[in-house]
């Protein structure tokens, strides 16, 4: 069974920092381009942040670029997602997801290209 499971979440100032992992378990993703995205309830998922296969290329939203850093540990099978001065508006459950095309790489990053997700790890930025 293929899981990704998010951990990291938390409550944390704005101004403060938080880092996100994503392990994942029953296949290695080390060929797959992987993904962050989060959801504020009452809205749709957005993409946050992207990193092709070997960890060479990441791409970010607008809303999180300078701020946010995406890398992985192909060995490990886990993704991370570091956030720095958080803010307020980035309050949302966030989510790792998985492009099941090995070697595949695009500068967009489209949630129904990825059909592996995990369960969601809450982020709140108190202001």
């Amino acid at each position: 069974q293929v899981r990704l499971v998010e951990s990291g979440g938390g409550l944390v100032q704005a101004g403060g920092s938080l880092r996100l992992s994503c392990a994942a378990s029953g296949r290695t993703f080390n060929q797959n381009r992987m993904a962050w995205f989060r959801q504020v309830p009452g809205k749709e998922r957005e993409f946050a942040a992207g990193i092709n296969w070997s960890g060479t290329s990441t791409y970010y939203a607008n809303s999180v670029k300078g701020r946010f850093t995406i890398s992985r540990d192909n060995p490990k099978n886990t993704v991370y997602l570091q956030m720095n001065s958080l803010k307020p508006e980035d309050t949302a459950v966030y989510y790792c997801a998985a492009d099941p095309r090995s070697y595949y790489s695009s500068i967009y990053y489209n949630e129904g290209e990825f059909n592996y997700w995990g369960q969601g790890t809450q982020v709140t930025v108190s202001s």
